[in-house]
């Protein structure tokens, strides 16, 4: 069997920890050396079948056993691998459409299933596959979240992405993961745990009651969420009365922290260290310092990632870039190599960061700029509100206008609630940031307009 360059030190790493835990399902207990025994099983069985380094895959996966050994299996054997998880239906075709594959491969269930489209490479392969199969190395392909269009496919040399793993101290952490088995920062949980030897908790679904329960009857030492999640988690009546005295670091992205929510976080739970994190689909994820568990400033602590401040635009450069879009145009990579994030930033005299918003989310009142992430963090001050989202609306004479969306924690009168809402607002904020227009909703229909593409957990710092 030909082996890409990362696949042997993986195959070692693994084989260090043969003894440990490494998943922990609704179903079993899963060791290493059961992992590693799968991962070779499904690369002799994905040859036999005639699948040869450098065909596209789309691996249709949870984040399962079967999920995991297959990507590695398809990793080590030198395949362009496009992760794709829980799907809508037209979204699935809409990438199958981008990215030309040769093979589909369903994994999750008792069963692993493998399907030849029966179409060729030799038309319509985009140049940088082309290139990355000429050189004979594995391909990971990943999907932007969309939230500021359609997603855009990114190329990734598999193997780079996975050196970046390497040399990663041991421990016996026990992680719960909450992103996506094809989201960049799911993947680094993933890569980052298996590469330290840690156990990987997999309840069998992420809504918050279950979440708290597996938090407890697993001891979970470790839990990356974003903050939408952390907020729903702090909403569940289930999670009183536990023993979540296990639980000791909790790592935040994908959005900006509002500064009220870290504030209920942490009294909620005041013996959890809490950690922001940093990385994009297009950058990988970036090691992190943040200079307190009460403060949002952080700064980068990653010898293989570079950045810069651009009109306080946030620019990074690291040697696990994607080397480019499948589907779209180039202009967020310059010409040297800096990926422009969107992401608006602040840098204290000391060096650390701290996230304001998306540069595409600054909502101009008559020349005066408003960051929506500063009205949202006074916006979740009032214990009434559980989350909320501050967006633009048009208006003829200023341009735009500041407008709430608030999920109330219980039955409200909306006039009253809207009233309460620009009182305690106007003691807070420039009237010009004070929401002009304020939505009653709920927290599900907030869900779906929160993601941010380039702010994403690391899992273990």
């Amino acid at each position: 069997m030909r082996e890409p360059a990362a696949s042997g030190w993986v195959h070692d790493r693994l084989s260090e920890f043969a003894d440990r835990t490494c998943l922990v399902t609704a179903e079993r207990t899963i060791q290493y050396r059961e992992l590693i025994r799968t991962v070779e099983a499904y690369a002799d069985r994905f040859q036999g079948a005639g699948l040869t380094a450098g065909t596209t895959v789309f691996l249709l996966a949870t984040y399962s056993f079967e999920g995991i050994a297959a990507l590695l299996a398809l990793h080590r054997i030198a395949a362009m691998v496009v992760p794709a998880a829980d799907l809508a239906p037209e979204e699935l075709e809409r990438r199958k459409r981008v990215v030309p594959f040769q093979w589909e491969i369903h994994a999750g269930g008792d069963e692993l299933e493998c399907r030849s489209t029966g179409t060729t490479d030799s038309d319509g392969t985009p140049a940088l596959i082309a290139s990355l199969r000429a050189a004979g190395r594995p391909g990971l392909i990943l999907f932007s979240s969309g939230s500021t269009g359609n997603p855009k496919a990114m190329l990734h040399d598999f193997d780079r992405i996975l050196e970046s793993y390497r040399g990663r101290r041991p421990h016996t952490t026990r992680v719960l993961p909450i992103l996506r088995f094809d989201h960049i920062g799911g993947l680094n949980t993933l890569f980052h745990g298996l590469c330290s030897g840690s156990t990987l908790i997999l309840p069998p679904d992420l809504r918050p009651e279950t979440v708290a329960r597996w938090i407890e009857s697993e001891r979970v030492q470790v839990l990356p969420a974003s903050p939408s999640f952390l907020n729903l988690l702090l909403m569940s009546r289930t999670r009183h009365g536990r023993d979540w005295s296990s639980l000791r670091l909790i790592t935040y992205g994908t959005e900006a922290m509002p500064e009220a929510l870290l504030r209920r976080l942490r009294q909620a739970f005041p013996h959890v260290r809490f950690a922001q994190a940093f990385g994009s689909s297009e950058t990988g994820i970036a090691r992190t310092v943040g200079k307190s568990s009460d403060s949002l400033l952080f700064r980068f602590h990653d010898p293989a990632t570079e950045y810069r401040i651009v009109d306080g635009e946030l620019w990074m450069r690291s040697r696990a870039q994607a080397l480019g879009y499948l589907d779209g145009d180039e202009s967020a990579f310059t010409s040297d190599g800096w990926f422009r994030t969107g992401d608006r930033v602040e840098e204290t005299q000391d060096g650390f960061l701290r996230i304001l918003g998306r540069t595409d989310r600054v909502i101009n009142v008559g020349g005066q700029k408003v960051h929506p992430l500063e009205v949202e963090s006074v916006l979740l001050e009032m214990p009434e509100i559980v989350s909320c989202r501050v967006r633009s609306d048009p208006h003829p004479l200023t341009g735009e206008i500041v407008s709430a969306d608030i999920a109330p924690a219980g039955p409200v009168e909306p006039a009253e609630m809207r009233a309460r809402v620009r009182r305690h607002c106007r003691d807070r904020l420039a009237a010009f940031k004070v929401p002009a227009k304020v939505h009653i909703t709920t927290v599900d229909a907030l869900r779906s307009h929160t993601a941010s593409p380039h702010l994403n957990p690391t899992g273990i710092p």
